[in-house]
């Protein structure tokens, strides 16, 4: 490296830049006669303006064009400009409230939030995350003047006063008429807390405002991309809300643009999948128009902006002054983060799942992942989790495979009945159901295990994507369990793949296309029967779409069901192999179709409807 040093062409050139700024600045010196011109120039100027100001303060609201304090002749002469609705004249710049996990700016302008940076997060391309940066978010109130024009807070200047309240931030920010007339924003930051109070109130303005009509609340904001997939990313950012009923709602998260008019609304929720930027007021606010629009086309690495929410909601008056006690929440869409506000009940905003799949996933999976993973590596936690989860549902798999059993032990029979009545389908039909209920056996035995492992699959579909304490965990190659792996980097793009390849939801749809050939080969065999569906087509496709559909899925989801299948393969092996015997199942069937079997109502309406059915072909045939 080359030795910086100061050579003697450097210290001449210095010298001479100092000597010029110094004549210069002698040269530029005022004399005494130009310094009394100037005096009492300035003299003339003050006292005018004392007296502009005189009569701006005794002049009644009668301008004929409201104040567009953007537009730059109106800026420079704000002070007279809005001197029709009272408001004087502030600084602009920020003001910062920051503790140990949240940074916020407040601008003069507008009183608003600017800037919400998570101190402790990352995206997944290492920048910090910003839920509000570059003007991507918009609040403000709207409200009418005595003589019916429209003013918005966006446009005016506060007054930062930044004050401590024992250990927390108090930003108060003041609109001014007079010192006793303003209206005021007021922010109160606690220590290690992403919940900021926020109060909005007046004082004195009912002469100024008017209170025959909602001051409108705004709130406008761009959703920032997070994730490495943004498609998949947008799966999970939605604008929920909650009824003051208790109800949880939200818009749509596909449309392009979804719009809602509701009633009675606590808190609203602008998610951004693992982040989430919310508004809880104390009260409710009685109606508020929600809009959600999808910014993203197709999945690409140049996009900035996931989607674009907006609430309009009025706020009422109380003898001509506003005041409303509402809270800002910036921070991880985590339920250990968001249980600690019960009171709000923002925790409600996390996707949980619908009825009972939510619970489970809520009070089950959630607590149980986070007692695994607090003394286990995340992907040892998922791994134990799924074993714990197929051991619970090992009975359902074997009554599922019994039913395979004695179905296959019927076989013979069934083949035997098919050719007998092979130009005969309602005959066939008929005969089949004999043999079913005499020998014990139900064909729907084998689904009813399957649909009772519904809910744990839907469960853990919707735990996967949405636990935060998944996000940006390693495991072996997967570099973030809460987002797909990637083992090769496409230089194109496959529609409904995408650009990369995946690892684990390959080993998953081997798995499961070597558990479907174990499940489904009985069912092959049998699939000439009429109303039975091509289960060799279905055996392909699954694995397929697997393939395709969880390759820009979380690789947690992928693993779980690599692992899950491949437990239940074992599981499998181990009941035919170990417990199951065909022999004394098929005794066991011979031993039923001796034993008179009593038709149950279904049976006997099933009978009836088909006899009926029998009666009418052949009727018609005459």
């Amino acid at each position: 490296m080359e030795e910086k040093k100061l050579d003697i062409n450097s210290i001449i050139g210095f010298v001479l830049i100092f000597g010029i700024l110094i004549f210069m600045f002698y040269q530029n010196q005022p004399t005494p006669e130009e310094l009394e011109a100037q005096k009492a120039e300035q003299e003339q100027v003050e006292a005018a303006t004392k007296k502009a100001e005189e009569e701006t303060e005794n002049a009644p609201i009668n301008q004929s064009q409201p104040v567009n304090l953007q537009d730059s002749t109106a800026v420079a002469n704000y002070k007279s400009a809005v001197g029709a609705f009272g408001f004087t004249q502030a600084s602009d710049g920020t003001t910062t409230l920051e503790n140990e996990v949240l940074y916020l700016e407040v601008s003069n302008k507008g009183g608003q939030i600017v800037e919400a940076k998570m101190k402790n997060f990352v995206t997944y391309d290492s920048v910090p995350v910003y839920l509000v940066k570059d003007g991507n978010a918009n609040f403000a109130l709207n409200f009418s003047t005595n003589d019916n024009r429209v003013l918005s807070t966006a446009d005016l200047y506060f007054e930062p006063s930044l004050t401590k309240n024992g250990d927390n931030q108090v930003l108060s920010l003041k609109a001014k008429v007079a010192n006793n007339q303003f209206l005021e924003y007021r922010y109160e930051m606690k220590p290690n807390d992403y919940l900021v109070d926020f109060t909005v109130r007046s004082q004195g303005l009912n002469g100024v405002i008017n209170s025959t009509r909602p001051i409108e609340l705004n709130w406008d904001l761009k959703g920032i991309r997070h994730n490495k997939s943004v498609q998949y990313g947008n799966r999970y950012t939605r604008l929920t809300y909650n009824h003051d009923d208790g109800k949880i709602s939200k818009l749509s998260e596909s449309s392009d643009l979804d719009e809602e008019t509701e009633e009675d609304i606590k808190w609203l929720s602008y998610r951004q999948h693992f982040f989430s930027s919310i508004l809880a007021t104390d009260n409710h606010f009685k109606t508020a128009q929600l809009s959600s629009k999808n910014l993203v086309e197709e999945e690409s690495k140049e996009v900035h902006f996931t989607k674009a929410y907006s609430t309009k909601a009025p706020l009422e008056l109380q003898g001509g002054e506003l005041s409303q006690n509402m809270h800002w929440y910036y921070g991880p869409t985590d339920v250990k983060v968001l249980d600690d506000y019960k009171e709000l009940g923002i925790v409600e905003s996390i996707p949980f799942g619908w009825g009972i799949f939510g619970w489970i996933n809520r009070y089950i999976f959630t607590p149980f992942f986070g007692f695994l993973s607090s003394f286990l590596p995340f992907g040892i936690a998922i791994i134990l989790m799924t074993i714990v989860v197929r051991l619970a549902l090992s009975p359902v798999t074997y009554k599922s495979y019994l039913s395979q059993a004695k179905m296959k032990v019927l076989k013979p029979e069934i083949t035997e009945i098919n050719e007998k009545y092979k130009d005969n389908a309602m005959k066939k039909q008929q005969e089949t159901m004999k043999l079913y209920n005499k020998a014990g056996v139900s064909p729907m035995s084998g689904c009813i295990p399957a649909l009772l492992q519904l809910p744990i699959f839907y469960a853990l579909f919707m735990f996967f994507p949405t636990s935060f304490s998944l996000r940006q965990k390693s495991f072996l190659w997967a570099e973030d369990l809460s987002s797909y792996d990637t083992i090769f980097e496409l230089p194109f793009t496959i529609p409904f793949y995408g650009d990369h390849v995946s690892l684990f939801p390959i080993l998953a749809s081997v798995a499961i296309f070597f558990y479907m050939m174990m499940t489904t080969g009985q069912s092959m065999q049998m699939q000439q029967q009429p109303g039975m569906p091509n289960m060799k087509f279905i055996m392909y496709l699954s694995p397929i779409m697997m393939l395709f559909f969880f390759n820009n899925y979380a690789s947690g989801l992928s693993l779980y069901y690599f692992i899950s299948n491949l437990i239940t393969i074992f599981i499998m092996l181990a009941i035919k192999n170990y417990i199951l015997d065909e022999d004394k199942i098929h005794a066991q069937i011979q031993e039923n179709k001796k034993k008179p079997k009593k038709e149950n109502k279904f049976q006997r309406k099933m009978r009836e409807m088909m006899e009926q059915a029998e009666e009418q072909k052949k009727s018609g045939r005459r």
